[in-house]
């Protein structure tokens, strides 16, 4: 496996090279709002990474507690998979909060307004930063279980997310993809979003790829002393 993550590492810097050269001097500059628009080309594929690895942390969620019983290595391998995928969405969904607000301050003069995305927003990574501190501070047989039910019912936030600015009116733009007639990127702009979309995701599995092997060691030395203790004693 140390192989196959030097190979992700280095194709993800490469795509994360080349996109950033697309995204600042390939693409020309929009023309309502100049250079600033360039920063679509991080805040919307850190949105889209957001949203892949808490979808990848539901699954986890879901297998873990319909395999807990019946195949204990696979259900913690699918645990380790589960955090590390929602440490990743995490950072993403902080990312493009940050990213948002500074898109936003030059934009409009407002760094933040409790509008419904926003806000359906910050309920989501609260959420998850609550999942976390499950994780990390709670004890017992259990708290994998736990942890799993706060998942699932906490990944109910992100369609919601998504369909705010399609409910209601806020100060968020309208969807700039699958919005109806005359949405969309120009065809000039593609190749830079779909450069910076594939790096950020191919960044995010690579931390995430580390995040589980590291969770998973964690896990067998764990087993290895509870297993000693019970020897010792």
């Amino acid at each position: 496996m140390k192989w196959f993550r030097w190979m992700l590492a280095v194709a993800t810097l490469a795509v994360l090279a080349n996109g950033f050269r697309e995204a600042l001097f390939v693409v020309p500059a929009d023309h309502d709002q100049g250079d600033l628009s360039r920063i679509l080309y991080y805040h919307v594929p850190t949105w889209c990474g957001m949203a892949i690895f808490f979808a990848i942390n539901l699954l986890c969620s879901i297998l873990y507690l319909a395999v807990r019983h019946r195949n204990r290595a696979f259900a913690l391998k699918t645990d380790a998979l589960a955090l590390a995928s929602a440490e990743m969405g995490v950072v993403y969904c902080l990312i493009g909060m940050a990213t948002g607000s500074i898109w936003g301050k030059a934009a409009w003069g407002i760094w933040w307004t409790w509008d419904a995305r926003l806000t359906t927003t910050l309920i989501l990574w609260l959420i998850y930063v609550a999942y976390l501190l499950l994780r990390r501070f709670a004890t017992g047989p259990e708290m994998r279980t736990l942890a799993a039910v706060l998942a699932i019912f906490g990944y109910a936030d992100v369609p919601i997310v998504y369909m705010t600015t399609r409910w209601f009116r806020t100060q968020h733009p309208s969807p700039v993809f699958f919005g109806g007639p005359n949405t969309g990127l120009d065809a000039s702009m593609l190749p830079a979003f779909f450069w910076n979309l594939a790096g950020w995701v191919m960044w995010g599995f690579l931390l995430v790829s580390l995040r589980y092997a590291a969770e998973v060691r964690a896990q067998r030395n764990a087993e290895s002393a509870a297993v000693a203790a019970l020897e010792a004693a």
